[in-house]
Parts: structure tokens; C-alpha cells; sequence
């Protein structure tokens, strides 16, 4: 295994500097909710299924704004004589629903005592709950609001935004008193994964160069209609205005299922897995040029117990084909814990095929 090699570049996770690596993908996990299912039997209102007319920037402002929210966070932690030492932390979020629920990243409140909210006209909320999930990095915040402003979100962004097409990142940045702070920026790319060092990977993300700065964690990116197309969560530190929105193909279903869950329920096979491309197939030497090629293995897991192995390349998964990573994660994803399944693959020269029985994935 010591041919295997990990290629990272330094992410700035808005209000925390990490690692993290180029086109690698691990499954998602469940979350961590701090409470309850927030509601059970929700209707979301808030998912556009056609993108929107174009608006005047004055336009965009006047709809968006009012949706856009500051978080503050508390909590208290000890010193080595005992002693408390008060600790707050500051990020964005958008309102979702008119009851109150609120999108930002797991971040941002994760671990946190207290959650404050406040909205772009001022008024002051206590989250009454939150759940999160930090295997893709999204959380909801629920208030006690009635009628209140809320955004939409354009769904299967990924499919329906353009190249170099104009967003703008809207956010709470360097949680600066007033209202929320905007930045004009294009997509610089489609579909881009980072893996954390913690074993996190945020898949399907929209890439961009509109400037997103610390305190923008859970703002926004919206097109030029308005919708939200990503909620905003990383950027490279050091690089000009690269930064990374969790597409809105990740959010709905994650968002839908913390309010009704309060946690997300994925199935998991237990690899850590890459695009077979030119470059990957002359480093390892592979006898086929797609696919989904296994780095690493938990063990035990469905996939270790199934007799997969690292530098095995899975090419169908449940009689769909799995021609990159991508593919493959979202072939688990459509699936339930409990679920047998097909697995096809090659190792060496030679394809393959077994069986494995998916499980909950683990806690983080």
C-alpha cells in the first residue's frame, strides 16, 4: 500500500483552516442532531424546479436580502485549572421555510451550546434546535418564527448552471454589524470533490471564484435569478478566490431529510475510491481506463466482507454501470441499509463479481 498516495491541498473551511484532498470519495454518514426531528410531516416550499427570470442586481438584492441570516454560537470550555472560558464563533445562513428553518453548514454550530439567529432587519431569534450532518457539511437551525421571509432553491443545480455563468455569494462576512455582504463571481467549475482529513468528503460541489470570506459559512451562492444554487462552505487558502458551494443536488435531500429526521439515513459500503483516469491508470498500472479504483477499505465493512480489496476498480454496482467515483456514490446513495447488492469489478486483468449487503453507515 505504500504506492498509494494522498494529493491535499490546504482548504480554509471559512472559520477553520484544514487539509484536504483532490478527487477522492468516501460516503457519507448520518449526523449528529441536537435534537428531535424537527418536523415530521414537512411540505417544503422553498425548491424551484425551472431556473428563473434574470434580475436587475437591485432586483436579486431586494428578494434575497431579507432571507439572508447572522448565526452566533456559544459554547464553554475549561482550562486546565477548571476554569471556564466562554468561546463564540460566527457564520451565515438562509431561511428556508416561513416557520423558521434555517440552512447553513454543520460547522458552523457544531458542538455549540447556544445558537443565536439574528435576521437582516434585526430582529433576534434562539434556535429552539438544530441537527446536522457533517458528512456533507450542512445543518438546519430551526427558529420560532411565523411568516418569515424565506429563499429558493433551484434544484439539481449542478445540471442546470453553465460554466462562467454569474453567481453571488451572500453572507455574514467577518460578522460585520448591518446587513449582509455580497459578492459578484462566476462558476469556475462543476462537480468538484474535496476529501477532509478527517475522512470527510463533500461531493457535487460548484466551484467559484466569487470572493467567499470567514463568517460567509452557510450563505448562499445564488444564480442571477435569485435561487440558491449552493450553500457556501470552503475555500483554498493562499489561491485567488477559489472557493466551494455544496450544490443544491446535495442539499435538498440532505436538508428534507434533518428537518423529518433529524438525522440522514445512508447506506454504506466502506471505501474510499477514485476516478480511474489516464494518470491514475499508468500510476497503478490498471488493465482498464474507468471506473471507480478502491484507495483505501474499512475493515470490517460490507466491502471488506464482500472480499473487495484496494487497487480493486468497481465498473457496476447493482447491474448500473459505475464509470466514475461519482457514479458509484450515487448508486450507493440510491440505496437503503440492508440492501443486497451486485458488485462487478476488475482486479488485474481479470473482471469480477460479488455480493455485499449494505449497512448504516457508522457515526463520524
Amino acid at each position: 500500500m505504500g504506492g498509494l498516495k494522498y494529493i491535499f491541498i490546504t482548504l480554509l473551511l471559512v472559520s477553520l483552516l484544514a487539509s484536504s484532498g483532490c478527487a477522492l470519495f468516501r460516503e457519507r454518514s448520518p449526523s449528529h442532531a441536537s435534537g428531535e426531528p424537527i418536523n415530521p410531516e414537512w411540505q417544503p416550499l422553498y425548491i424551484d424546479e425551472e431556473v428563473g427570470d434574470t434580475l436587475l442586481e437591485s432586483e436579486l438584492v431586494e428578494k434575497v436580502a431579507p432571507a439572508i441570516v447572522s448565526i452566533f454560537t456559544g459554547k464553554v470550555t475549561y482550562d486546565i485549572f477548571l476554569r471556564p472560558i466562554p468561546e463564540t464563533g460566527a457564520g451565515s445562513g438562509v431561511i428556508v421555510d416561513p416557520k423558521g428553518y434555517v440552512v447553513t453548514n454543520s460547522h458552523v454550530v457544531e458542538g455549540a451550546e447556544s445558537v443565536e439567529v439574528i435576521l437582516s432587519d434585526g430582529r433576534r431569534f434562539k434556535a429552539v434546535n438544530w441537527a446536522t450532518d457533517p458528512w456533507t457539511d450542512l445543518a438546519v437551525v430551526q427558529i420560532e418564527g411565523k411568516d418569515l421571509p424565506f429563499a429558493h432553491f433551484l434544484i439539481n443545480s449542478v445540471e442546470r448552471l453553465e460554466e462562467l455563468e454569474e453567481v453571488i455569494a451572500v453572507g455574514n462576512a467577518f460578522a460585520l454589524p448591518g446587513g449582509p455582504t455580497w459578492t459578484k463571481g462566476v462558476v469556475s467549475y462543476l462537480g468538484r470533490s474535496i476529501e477532509m482529513p478527517n475522512g470527510v468528503v463533500l461531493y457535487d460541489l460548484i466551484q467559484t471564484d466569487a470572493a467567499i470570506n470567514p463568517g460567509n459559512s452557510g450563505g448562499p451562492l445564488v444564480n442571477m435569478a435569485g435561487q440558491v444554487v449552493g450553500i457556501n462552505t470552503a475555500i483554498i487558502a493562499g489561491a485567488e478566490n477559489i472557493g466551494f458551494a455544496v450544490s443544491t443536488d446535495t442539499a435538498i435531500p440532505v436538508v428534507s431529510d434533518l428537518v423529518k429526521e433529524g438525522l440522514v439515513s445512508s447506506a454504506w459500503l466502506g471505501v474510499l475510491i477514485t476516478t480511474v483516469t489516464p494518470a491514475i491508470k499508468s500510476q497503478y498500472d490498471l488493465s482498464i481506463d474507468y471506473g471507480a479504483l478502491i484507495i483505501e477499505l474499512v475493515s470490517p465493512s460490507p466491502a471488506a466482507e464482500a472480499g473487495l480489496k484496494p487497487l480493486d476498480v468497481i465498473v457496476k454496482f447493482d447491474d448500473e454501470e459505475t464509470n466514475t467515483a461519482r457514479e458509484l456514490v450515487a448508486a450507493i446513495r440510491s440505496h437503503e441499509p440492508g440492501d443486497k447488492v451486485k458488485i462487478t469489478f476488475w482486479r488485474g486483468g481479470e473482471e469480477m463479481n460479488t455480493e455485499a449487503t449494505l449497512i448504516q453507515r457508522p457515526l463520524p
